[in-house]
């Protein structure tokens, strides 16, 4: 029992890291073939109606569909990542248990020969999160909303341990959210010629309108 423990945490910590942003990825691409499916009927009925009041009706009918469709995926999310933070909370339990030389290259470096870079660049990174960003998630009375997202690029390219930093919950979840789902790795961080795990922190800054 006391060997197979470490092995359990490692198959954690293993499928975590390669698991996390395709369970993401697959839950957005259920529900993108869903609305496209949708659309396609709604568009059918559309064209097909002759009467411009019920053509209204049903281009109302599909915008509110559309936006129950959101939410429902946004519940959805939220229970991946949820189950992230659980995957993660339990892979550094096992680094926090494990004391040794082959741990402590695990720990993620700040300084680098090469630090780790998304493609196109932070500014393409930036626009992906707001596409990605739910804002029927955000609440809050006040207009302008911060918060600094800090996550670790892996070796792979792939981004674990994801903590949004601001004062809103809300905007801090859909922030999380939003990076687990960008669709593009990393280029990793370098040092010596080798990949590393790479700190990585990005602003973010909302202004709700009225």
């Amino acid at each position: 029992m006391k060997f197979l423990l470490p092995y359990f945490f490692f198959l954690i910590s293993s499928f975590c890291f390669s698991q996390q942003t395709e369970d993401f990825r697959l839950v957005k691409q259920y529900y993108n073939q869903h609305r496209s499916m949708l659309g396609q009927e709604f568009k059918k009925k559309f064209d097909a109606e002759t009467n411009q009041f019920h053509k209204a009706s049903i281009k109302s009918d599909y915008q509110l569909f559309m936006q129950k469709m959101d939410s429902i995926e946004n519940v959805a999310l939220t229970g991946v990542l949820l189950k992230t933070k659980n995957l993660e909370d339990l892979g550094r339990l096992h680094l926090i248990k494990t004391n040794t030389s082959s741990q402590a290259s695990a720990v993620a470096t700040v300084i680098t020969d090469k630090a780790a870079d998304y493609p196109g660049g932070i500014n393409e990174l930036r626009k992906e999160v707001s596409d990605l960003f739910y804002l029927g998630g955000v609440h809050s009375e006040v207009k302008t909303i911060k918060t600094i997202v800090a996550f670790i690029v892996e070796i792979d390219g792939t981004i674990t341990n994801v903590e949004a930093q601001g004062e809103n919950f809300t905007f801090n979840r859909q922030a999380e959210i939003a990076l687990y789902s960008v669709p593009k790795k990393f280029f990793p961080a370098v040092v010596n010629g080798n990949p590393v795990r790479y700190r990585f922190r990005l602003p973010l800054t909302m202004k709700l309108e009225d």
